[in-house]
């Protein structure tokens, strides 16, 4: 069992909740999340910022509706590079982070290395997007893009850490 295994299964089922119900609305008060996992307010505190000093809670954030910003497009870009050795590999991966389109980006095991989220406000932006910025990261070989159609599930809510 590694060390991450070890302290994720340290968690009991009051921790679990925590993170669920977090997940589900991360600005609720002490009060209203003492009340939802049953917990009185001072344990359900103490668990919370125990949560967020191991590192099982990194942050919180605002969500932010794209479709109010005109950003409703989205494209995956399937990224293969020309080398995979590891100095090749931190130089992708620095560069990619510097592109404000791309939402998510994910190593794959697969016939490709690199699989982006990019989100724009339309298809002419993407082809900029792809044609200026991601086809010239480093060792980009090639990429092939899957323009997603409709959005059925998009947002991860970790409910089941409170299995």
């Amino acid at each position: 069992m590694t060390k991450d295994e070890h302290e994720f299964s340290e968690l009991d089922l009051f921790d679990r909740k925590i993170l669920e119900a977090l997940s589900d609305d991360g600005r609720m008060s002490i009060t209203d999340l003492a009340a939802r996992v049953g917990l009185s307010k001072t344990p359900c505190q103490l668990r919370f910022k125990r949560l967020i000093s191991d590192g099982y809670i990194e942050g919180f954030k605002a969500v932010i509706n794209p479709s109010k910003l005109n950003l409703e497009h989205i494209a995956f870009a399937e990224v293969k590079l020309s080398n995979t050795q590891e100095d090749a590999l931190r130089a992708f991966n620095a560069a990619v982070k510097k592109i404000k389109e791309v939402e998510e980006c994910h190593m794959i095991a697969g016939r490709f290395d690199y699989l982006l989220k990019i989100r724009t406000r339309d298809i002419r932006r993407y082809r900029h997007v792809l044609g200026e910025r991601i086809s010239n990261l480093p060792f980009v070989a090639s990429t092939s893009t899957n323009v997603a159609m409709e959005t059925v599930k998009e947002n991860w809510s970790g409910s089941s850490y409170a299995s």
